[in-house]
């Protein structure tokens, strides 16, 4: 076992292999909580033996592996985009994990240990919030898959995840490590009994707030679209009015709320002038049918600015010398005049804008990834915006595809008024792989943390209504056309989450700045 144990490679090899059958949806949890150990005995070779080389390239195949088996697939949708996600998400992975041993080398391990836990949060707070923003891989969203599991979410976020599963990978190799230096039988037997504890106790106190958690608010009735158009194929062949006739098509039930997918409405329309057109009356025509139903669909939209106009430095350049901006948006059509709109704030990098443009696009130009819209960056939002509609009964929360991983951003919804989470999403570009069902999975989570039903439409599927407990109720699957009517409660009550938001980060961010700057009083190496 020792033998095995110094061989690094093999370790390496471990823990890749580890955390990519602990990920969701093949995978199994309970192995995401000893993914670590590995790595965290290979740094130990290392303070051993410093003569040994290639370190870093050890970190970096766990995670590489990692990275590669669990979102292989955006391959799909883009070459460049996920051969870019994987082998710069590897690196900063690799890149946080060196930082431990930078501070395990100066600071004896219970002090590096700490580090390790605070700092590895930190680097997924940064990873939510920077223009290369990829928090996929987030340990706390690897759980999802077991809503069981996980029901305290409501108090801590995906963070509180990330810690329990840190903290046991933590104690599970210090038990390890102290029986191979004492041999004591006994002691093991009770070192792991505390790793027992750390294990069964947040899953038993998640069972008893699963069993006794009741589900809040008044009832109202949500139809859900699926109409099932190949995004590469079909989806951009046909005119605004075409794609509007096809949703009404589906909505044969009668809702208080009928949701589409995002980009239901794909061509372009200048934002100006939407309700002028074909499609817009279309939509209206069947609100004044029927009076009591409101319609929340995605919309591409485009903005041309005048030579006499202001540009912003939002706005693109065509070939021939004009400025225009683009949005992706979620669109409200009621009884009332005119339309609501919000337009997507959390956006796909590289697919909807250009990260770091100022610096880049002198040496790039205007390149982007064309997931079937134009060329160019998108325009957001600073602030959510919530629907309010049947005179202050609904409202509800427009998530438009990649925000639903973005916790703290969906809260934000919730903390405005949000008594219900609508996710509009287009998951065709990655085909039938697990990227669609990993999508789905993290709109769990929300609901878990808000406590808020969440009616999810997505164009090929998996569409379907999650309740206050993150458990799927009904669901139509992956390239199925059609509709679901969900029976929606709409909570008014907000979870410690919802008000606190991703404090764990902070607190974990806090700490990791004050040990790394204590580890830099230190300069022998502390076993």
């Amino acid at each position: 076992m020792l033998k095995k144990l110094n061989n690094d490679w093999n370790l390496a090899l471990l823990s890749g292999l580890l955390f990519s059958i602990g990920w969701p949806t093949y995978g199994f949890p309970l192995f995401l909580f000893m993914a670590f150990v590995p790595l965290l005995f290979i740094i130990e070779n290392k303070i051993k033996k410093p003569e040994k080389k290639y370190l870093f390239l050890k970190i970096y195949l766990a995670f590489f592996i990692w990275n590669l088996l669990k979102t292989w697939w955006v391959w799909n949708a883009t070459p460049f985009g996920g051969t870019f996600a994987v082998i710069v998400n590897s690196l900063l992975m690799s890149l946080t994990f060196f930082l431990y041993y930078f501070v395990r080398k100066r600071t004896p391990l219970s002090i590096a240990l700490a580090f390790f836990v605070s700092i590895w949060i930190a680097f997924e707070k940064f990873h939510l919030n920077w223009d290369f923003s990829w928090p996929w891989l987030n340990l706390g969203n690897g759980l999802a898959n077991h809503p069981k599991w996980i029901q305290w979410y409501e108090f801590t976020g995906t963070f509180g995840g990330s810690f329990w599963i840190l903290v046991i990978n933590v104690i599970l190799f210090t038990t390890l490590r102290k029986y191979l230096l004492d041999r004591n039988k006994f002691l093991l037997g009770i070192r792991s009994f505390r790793l027992f504890l750390w294990f069964i106790i947040p899953l038993l106190f998640s069972f008893y707030l699963y069993r006794h958690y009741t589900e809040k608010g008044a009832r109202a009735k949500v139809l859900i679209i699926q109409p099932n158009l190949d995004p590469w194929k079909e989806k951009f062949k046909y005119t605004n009015e075409e794609l509007a006739l096809d949703l009404l098509q589906l909505a044969k039930d009668s809702a208080d709320l009928i949701i589409a997918p995002e980009t239901a409405i794909s061509q372009y329309t200048e934002i100006n002038n939407f309700h002028y057109t074909k499609a817009y009356a279309a939509l209206k025509n069947f609100i004044e049918k029927h009076p009591t139903t409101s319609i929340l669909t995605g919309v591409d939209f485009i903005h041309w600015y005048q030579p006499k106009d202001s540009i912003p430095e939002t706005a693109n350049r065509t070939p021939g010398g004009h400025w225009y901006d683009m949005y992706n948006s979620a669109v409200l059509i009621d009884d009332q005049a005119g339309f609501k709109v919000y337009h997507k704030s959390k956006l796909v990098v590289g697919a909807e804008f250009t990260p770091y443009a100022k610096y880049l696009k002198p040496l790039i130009g205007d390149f982007m990834i064309n997931l079937g819209t134009s060329m160019g960056s998108n325009v957001t939002q600073k602030e959510p915006t919530v629907f309010i509609i049947k005179n202050g009964k609904i409202k509800v929360a427009p998530i438009i595809c990649y925000e639903s991983i973005y916790g703290e951003y969906v809260a934000e919804y919730v903390k405005k008024g949000a008594n219900l989470l609508a996710v509009i999403t287009n998951d065709g570009w990655w085909k039938n792989t697990e990227g669609h069902r990993q999508h789905l999975i993290m709109s769990q989570l929300r609901a878990i943390e808000n406590r808020r039903d969440v009616v999810r439409s997505a164009n090929t599927g998996i569409s379907a209504h999650i309740n206050q407990k993150g458990e799927i109720v009904q669901s139509l699957g992956y390239e199925k056309r059609g509709a679901l009517l969900a029976k929606v409660r709409l909570n008014e009550e907000k979870t410690f989450y919802t008000r606190h938001g991703d404090y764990i980060a902070r607190v974990a961010i806090f700490m990791a700045g004050l040990l790394f700057l204590y580890s830099f009083s230190k300069k022998k190496v502390r076993l």
